[in-house]
């Protein structure tokens, strides 16, 4: 059997419906975010990125440098293996720590990556709790969706940020069941932000634990960067806050905080942890050094802000469609696979901007854009020359424009 051509078959399928993903090959340029080098055919060009996750330009920031350099120099370049076995470096220890006062909780567990953690921690709590039932949110991230699929237990999807379906959903059930009700804080495509203090009243009324995803906000939020639940202060409600440490933080790496006894039950029994290599302890002395400068500076959420509200006043003025959200994140609609690729594909080649399209099945057919994320550090020359890109390709595409 020709195994290629079945390969092909589907990815020739994925360019026909405008869905196949090429990468861009790019170099970030320390020191100079949100600059990037592209390489292209053996030549390198210069181009400003408007779609990265390093929200505060964390990354680059001298303190987390200095704190990897410093640990790279002290400990080498590895972990030497899973924890469990030789792994449980001191900066392990030391980030935990840091993370549990970040949200307030007993404890923290690290793990390789925000993906991993979500689908270690809901894949444990769904297989070990007898009869747990999960409810999700109908958008949760991929990530969570595969940690309950490897619960393998009773699953509910409830309407996304709708406290009252998710009452619909708790009623119905067991009350002497385990149940978890899983959610995000900012929900990374729409920007929009849950209802958590609805949500946190409805899952204690049924007796429910409550997993809140804080990826796309912490750094972001609250007056430490804990996140939208520290923002309302609600982070002593929520039982598990799951996080990152590869956005707002700059560096890379996924975590979960909660009880003592919550956070080594994950710990005992999650394959995820048990079976993988730690991050290296460079990379947990940068992203320590990056959480405790946010804890203490706003300058950066403050510039951060005040970029997004410039953007997206800009656009509005001009007729450029976006999603009105109340966070950092703005998606520009296109609704057009193919045209949202063109798009992209022009900004990078004849104006210098790095922006992904977004297609399906990231975001429902229909729904295709450009995920904007401005920063700190983008200046008002960028945003007027994104602007005038953006206005001339809107024009060139035929595409129409918001009525003021």
């Amino acid at each position: 059997m020709d195994y290629d051509s079945l390969f092909r078959k589907h990815l020739d399928a994925l360019r026909a419906e405008g869905n196949y993903r090429v990468f861009a090959e790019l170099e970030r340029e320390n020191g100079a975010f949100p600059r990037a080098r592209r390489h292209t055919d053996g030549t390198v060009s210069g181009v400003t990125v408007w779609c990265s996750n390093d929200y505060l330009g964390m990354g680059q920031h001298p303190v987390v440098l200095t704190a990897m350099h410093e640990a790279l120099d002290r400990c080498g370049a590895g972990a030497g293996g899973t924890r469990n076995i030789s792994g449980n470096n001191h900066d392990h220890v030391l980030l935990e720590a840091e993370l549990a006062d970040l949200h307030g909780k007993e404890a923290a567990l690290l793990f390789t990556s925000g993906y991993v953690s979500n689908w270690a921690a809901l894949g444990t709590l769904g297989a070990k709790l007898e009869g747990c039932v999960i409810l999700s949110d109908a958008f949760n991230h991929a990530s969570m969706i595969e940690g309950i699929r490897h619960a393998r237990c009773e699953k509910r999807i409830w309407k996304h940020n709708d406290p009252r379906d998710l009452e619909r959903h708790l009623a119905e059930l067991d009350p002497a069941a385990p149940k978890v009700v899983a959610f995000e804080s900012v929900y990374s495509m729409d920007g929009d932000i849950a209802p958590i203090a609805e949500i946190l009243d409805v899952a204690e009324k049924y007796g429910a634990m409550t997993y809140l995803d804080e990826v796309h906000a912490v750094g972001m939020y609250g007056p430490r960067g804990g996140g939208v639940a520290e923002r309302e202060g609600l982070m002593d409600r929520v039982t598990l806050i799951e996080g990152t440490l590869g956005k707002a933080f700059g560096v890379v790496g996924g975590y979960v905080t909660g009880s003592r006894d919550l956070v080594d039950f994950i710990r005992s029994f999650a394959s995820g942890f048990i079976f993988t290599t730690a991050l290296p302890p460079a990379v947990a002395a940068g992203a320590r050094a990056s959480i405790r400068h946010l804890k203490g500076s706003d300058m950066e959420r403050m510039r951060q802000r005040a970029n997004v509200a410039k953007l997206r006043a800009r656009l509005d003025a001009i007729g450029i469609p976006h999603l009105p959200n109340p966070s950092h994140i703005v998606p520009v609609m296109v609704k057009d696979p193919v045209k949202c690729k063109m798009i992209s594909d022009i900004l990078l080649r004849d104006y210098g901007i790095y922006v992904q399209p977004i297609n399906y099945p990231t975001v429902p057919k229909g729904g295709e854009r450009l995920r904007l994320t401005p920063t700190p550090y983008h200046s008002d020359a960028d945003i007027d020359h994104l602007v005038r890109a953006l206005s001339d390709l809107w024009s060139q595409c035929a595409l129409s424009r918001a009525v003021a």
